[in-house]
């Protein structure tokens, strides 16, 4: 079931008609809900932190007058979203910024990139081929304190804000803001089969940028 087919949950149905009824506390209980992930998320096409802020108080202005218009053929947080992710891309444009999130897919869905190198396997004339030369590390035998360190978390952050945009904003939407698949797809207005893919390009890059981190953590022999 895509996202356009889920309908409110009955605690957004109440906040919508509580909007609708220009209900202040309603209001500021969507924004407690919502606006963290709005801030990252516009951050994402806004070229600082000042202007992710316009662009989050911007959707929130057309949020109000457009309450009225809401049909309920989505969840509100669809909507919402796709408020924010158009004032966000209208406003990279003024800059010169523009993110053409199709034609980003395009390129990068041409660009044939492995999900391990192919020297970490033995060749075709080696007894083992196509084998793992070593088999790489299992991370649920790293200690969690390891994996969980601020320092770790830094390094994933970083290397997630180095993928190329399209692949930033969905690893970003699945991994760290938490949303499925259907919700990224409806959302950024792109397919199934771009988002898995830029999903798993994104997630190869992080992972081996992590691997190397947390090999060259271990105590040496």
């Amino acid at each position: 079931m895509s996202v356009g087919d889920r309908s409110p949950s009955a605690e957004e149905r109440r906040l919508v008609e509580a909007l609708r009824a220009r209900d202040e506390d309603a209001f500021v209980q969507l924004v407690r809900l919502h606006g963290p992930t709005m801030l990252r998320i516009a951050r994402l096409y806004a070229s600082s932190t000042a202007v992710a802020e316009e662009v989050v108080q911007e959707t929130w202005l057309a949020v109000l007058p457009g309450i009225d218009g809401f049909e309920g053929r989505s969840s509100f947080k669809t909507w919402l979203f796709r408020i924010l992710t158009n004032r966000a891309k209208t406003r990279a444009a003024t800059e010169g910024r523009s993110v053409l999130f199709t034609a980003l897919s395009d390129d990068e869905l041409a660009d044939a990139e492995p999900s391990v190198e192919g020297g970490r396997f033995h060749g075709a004339a080696e007894r083992w081929a196509d084998h793992w030369t070593s088999s790489p590390e299992r991370w649920s035998e790293r200690p969690e304190a390891s994996l969980l360190s601020h320092e770790t978390i830094a390094i994933i952050q970083q290397a997630t804000a180095s993928l190329p945009p399209a692949q930033r904003i969905v690893v970003t939407l699945r991994d760290i803001v938490g949303w499925d698949a259907d919700e990224v797809c409806e959302v950024l207005g792109i397919t199934a089969t771009n988002q898995r893919v830029l999903l798993h390009r994104g997630r190869t890059k992080v992972r081996r940028v992590l691997e190397r981190h947390l090999a060259s953590s271990l105590p040496q022999a």
